[in-house]
């Protein structure tokens, strides 16, 4: 789903993506053809345009010292998996930041 906000007197959009990304039993080859299909799509708009992605990337982001760059001291998980790694991996090369979601889930490995 995509709601674009904005218009001729606005100095910018906000467009807003909602996904659902594979699972982590899914196939290596269709998470990247996920992060493909998300990439050519954000890309689809200018630059300029604030992009606001809201993904359940059925990731666990764990708290590793590789990843702190990335997600700081956010993490409710102690250890990623893979759509995890894959995720900071796709984010670090586009600039994004990750932010999970604040609930009152318990920290778990």
């Amino acid at each position: 789903m995509v709601l674009q906000l904005g218009g001729w007197a606005r100095r910018y959009n906000v467009i807003f993506l909602n996904v659902h990304a594979p699972s982590e039993e899914k196939y290596d080859d269709s998470k990247d053809s996920f992060l493909e299909e998300l990439e050519q799509f954000s890309d689809h708009f200018p630059q300029h345009h604030m992009k606001i992605l809201l993904v359940d990337f059925n990731a666990k982001l764990g708290s590793e010292d590789i990843f702190k760059p990335t997600i700081w001291n956010e993490s409710i998980h102690y250890v990623s998996n893979g759509n995890g790694v894959r995720i900071v991996n796709f984010t670090t090369s586009k600039d994004l930041v990750i932010k999970e979601h604040d609930g009152p889930e318990p920290r778990h490995s």
